[in-house]
């Protein structure tokens, strides 16, 4: 029997000004994530539609996009509903006339129905980019949800969902099958992450890496896979020595090679690091290599050879990290195959 999963439909909900970022970026992000499963000789994972009230939209540029889809009936129960954000009206611009009210009107209806589905099925996701969580809120989506949005719009957040649980100076906030991001770029740290659970962490940093965007999370969040975590700051000098750290684990890295990188001093890495990535950048280099010896543990490598491949110098060097790992609270016993 086929173990292969169900393909999920990405559904971007467009109204008229909608941010061509929060469209833009998430799509390019999906269909990315096709491609790096393709190169695997894996199948797709996504199939991207792009639905609204009208056959076309004028986005928040002034480009048109179109045809669109109709507001179907009803949605796959595994699928991810995208709603987005829309621009401010502009000083001057005429008020919505009486079709557009009603085209608004259509479409908050229709999305009560879907959006309590997925909701209440948690098989597909309701997502939120930018000020596009008001749309859920005032759908009557979010009682009793955590939710963001971005920072100028979580007092009207508030006003919109009283009984929702508004979380300020968050990148994305997860609840269940609904998810939200802070505003605009925001939206794409989300759209990885959400690709990270469905199809892993190397998937989701192929498309990172492939969209020159980093990982981010906040330091609230769960834990991610060593490769992916202690990416949740902004700073380019850590992140260009945790990005030479992962692509040569086995270099012998000493603090002044991983400084050079950086353009910093030794003492100063170490600072930032601690600052920016809450971490060392020796316990980083160790957290990586470990995580790199225990996947090739379960790849059937044996203990020498699963060593050697993380850069380790020996078997001993590799259970003297475990150790120190282990006092620090961290899980890095190796796995047998």
């Amino acid at each position: 029997m086929s173990t292969t999963p169900e393909l999920t439909e990405a559904v971007f909900l467009l109204e008229p000004h909608t941010l061509l970022l929060d469209v833009a970026g998430p799509a390019e992000a999906l269909r990315l994530a096709n491609q790096a499963l393709q190169r695997q000789g894996r199948p797709p994972a996504f199939r991207l539609r792009y639905v609204a009230a009208q056959p076309d939209v004028l986005s928040s540029v002034g480009l048109s996009l179109g045809p669109l889809e109709p507001l179907p009936q009803a949605l796959q129960a595994q699928s991810w509903l995208f709603l987005l954000g829309c621009r401010h009206a502009q000083p001057g611009e005429p008020a919505p006339g009486s079709a557009q009210r009603a085209d608004a009107l259509r479409t908050q209806r229709w999305l009560h129905g879907v959006g309590q589905q997925l909701l209440q099925q948690k098989q597909g996701r309701l997502v939120g980019i930018c000020s596009g969580t008001l749309l859920a809120a005032q759908a009557g989506l979010l009682s009793g949800r955590r939710c963001t949005t971005h920072h100028e719009l979580l007092d009207a957040l508030r006003r919109h969902a009283p009984q929702a649980e508004v979380v300020d100076n968050r990148v994305f906030v997860l609840d269940g099958a609904l998810a939200s991001s802070a505003g605009v770029t925001a939206g794409i740290d989300l759209t990885l992450h959400l690709i990270q659970l469905r199809c892993g962490d190397a998937i989701a940093a192929s498309v990172a890496q492939t969209m020159v965007v980093y990982l981010r999370r906040s330091p609230q969040d769960p834990q991610l896979s060593p490769l992916l975590a202690h990416r949740h700051h902004l700073h380019p000098a850590v992140h260009r020595v945790q990005d030479a750290l992962c692509a040569q684990p086995g270099k012998p890295w000493s603090l002044q090679s991983m400084a050079e990188v950086a353009h910093v001093t030794p003492r100063h890495l170490g600072r930032l690091f601690g600052e920016h990535a809450d971490t060392t950048p020796l316990r980083y280099l160790q957290a990586i290599r470990l995580e790199l010896a225990r996947r090739a543990r379960q790849q059937g490598q044996s203990l020498a050879d699963a060593a050697a491949l993380a850069g380790f110098s020996s078997e001993q060097q590799w259970r003297r990290t475990q150790r120190a790992h282990a006092a620090l609270g961290v899980n890095t016993a190796p796995r047998k195959p």
